[in-house]
């Protein structure tokens, strides 16, 4: 049966039966079989067909529901029984929006110290899509805002706060002040993330609180794009602290304080929510669990300004 629930969980992935099939090294005719054999010992029809794949019916999602929990299970109980034959080994799968992927590193370097055969995935992704593939068992973690917008069933283990900066020429308006308003960013041009992601959606917010609004001059989902261009000295943004450090401030580039409020959010480790959790998942946490206190710390620490004006 594992076999035909894992057809189930590809279908809700990909939403067509030819890509589902291919997805899990099967025909499309064998896939659409084992899902045909599923309801018949069910009893109920699982999936609304036509000449294409149309959603799942009500009884489709509840047995969607316990094939996750099935197959996850039977996932954990395969790679704890290879762990304790060999050690933990395999490949770790992480997603993480994209103002947290500076930070990956922190996490992940010192669990390939304790776990050397481990091996690593990381994709940047929204965070609606992190939670979409936690819930697909497409990935074995993610590192999202945990206290924003819902998170469903899953884990959560906070990592380090958040805190933001104006990123701006020190010859640009405001360039030369220690600290900022939202008011007062709001009246600048910006470079941000796109409407999608879920950074931008808090930066808009505060704007919004602040009476202003948000008006982007460029979007990006990329992170390392909007930068760029916040280097050449002609553009600004809102980026976190830690994350303007790491990719590196210039002579020219300050990172000013946004205060009024000074708005903070958590990023932490999100995994599923299931016991026994699969060893290699569980040494992550634990992992996270022994950094946080650091890379909070090294959060508060990032510079608040690089260039003055002279």
């Amino acid at each position: 049966m594992i076999d035909r629930l894992e057809f189930l969980l590809a279908l809700a992935r990909e939403k067509h039966f030819g890509r589902a099939a291919e997805t899990c090294g099967v025909t499309q005719p064998t896939l659409s079989a084992g899902i045909k054999h599923l309801e018949e010992q069910m009893g109920v029809l699982l999936v609304n067909r036509g000449s294409r794949f149309q959603g799942f019916t009500p009884e489709g999602e509840r047995v969607l529901d316990w094939a996750r929990r099935i197959v996850g299970d039977s996932q954990a109980m395969r790679e704890e029984i290879n762990a304790l034959r060999h050690g933990l080994t395999g490949r770790l799968r992480i997603a993480a929006i994209p103002t947290a992927l500076a930070m990956v590193a922190a996490l992940t370097t010192p669990y390939r110290k304790r776990h050397p055969n481990v091996q690593f995935t990381i994709w940047s992704r929204t965070s609606v899509e992190v939670l979409e593939l936690l819930e697909n068992l497409e990935i074995d973690a993610g590192i999202t805002y945990v206290e924003n917008e819902p998170l469903g069933r899953v884990s959560t283990v906070p990592l380090y706060h958040e805190r933001y900066r104006l990123l701006t020429s020190a010859d640009a308006p405001l360039g030369n002040r220690d600290k900022v308003t939202w008011a007062e960013v709001a009246q600048v041009p910006l470079c941000l993330l796109t409407p999608d992601m879920q950074n931008r959606r808090i930066i808009d917010r505060l704007l919004r609180s602040a009476g202003g609004e948000s008006r982007p001059t460029l979007e990006s989902d990329s992170m390392i794009l909007l930068f760029s261009h916040v280097r050449t000295g002609r553009w600004a943004s809102v980026m976190p602290a830690k994350l303007a450090e790491t990719l590196g401030l210039t002579e020219t580039i300050r990172a000013i304080p946004i205060v009024q409020p000074e708005a903070v959010q958590t990023i932490g480790l999100v995994v599923p929510k299931r016991e026994p959790m699969t060893m290699i998942t569980a040494a992550l946490v634990e992992e996270a669990k022994r950094i946080a206190p650091t890379l909070d710390q090294l959060e508060k620490l990032a510079p608040v300004a690089t260039a003055r004006t002279r």
